[in-house]
């Protein structure tokens, strides 16, 4: 467990939106119980944890974003089938519970979908960036914070009535 990568080299958040995102999928299709859900949803997080472990730049997003991504197409990905298998859920059924085409990118700081190939992208989850100290883009905002060497507290204004 390294803390090396600053705050947010953790990938709770994302993990949590797109498991969360499969399992409401499956719970509004019906057919499967709540301990089925628990158990999958507690799989695919564990999984997808360890699949990301060394896969996950916070300082650069789009980093090994291919190797993140979870897809259906004709192929179920095999993180979702080894989930749902220790859920007591089949592959077939998965195909019947999922869309036929699902893409779901699963970033730092950002996690999205696709339902089918022409499919608009929908943004589940997403968190602001911190500055990064890596010299990436400044906007004038971070400019104008970064020049500010001496807290704003001084600039509050009394108003006496």
């Amino acid at each position: 467990h390294s803390q090396r990568r600053g705050p947010r080299a953790d990938m709770v958040p994302e993990i949590a939106a797109a498991v969360g995102f499969l399992s409401g999928l499956l719970r509004t299709r019906g057919c499967v119980s709540e301990q089925q859900l628990q158990v999958f949803s507690g799989a695919l997080r564990e999984a997808l944890t360890e699949h990301y472990r060394h896969h996950w730049f916070p300082e650069k997003p789009s980093k090994g974003s291919g190797y993140r991504c979870i897809r259906i197409n004709q192929r179920m990905d095999p993180l979702l089938s080894r989930a749902a298998g220790q859920g007591g859920l089949a592959v077939p059924q998965l195909f019947q519970l999922l869309p036929r085409e699902l893409t779901l990118w699963v970033d730092p700081y950002e996690v999205s979908y696709r339902i089918g190939e022409d499919g608009s992208i929908c943004v589940l989850y997403q968190a602001t960036k911190p500055p990064s100290p890596y010299g990436g883009m400044l906007t004038c905002k971070n400019q104008m914070m970064l020049g500010r060497s001496s807290p704003s507290k001084n600039y509050i204004m009394t108003v006496s009535s």
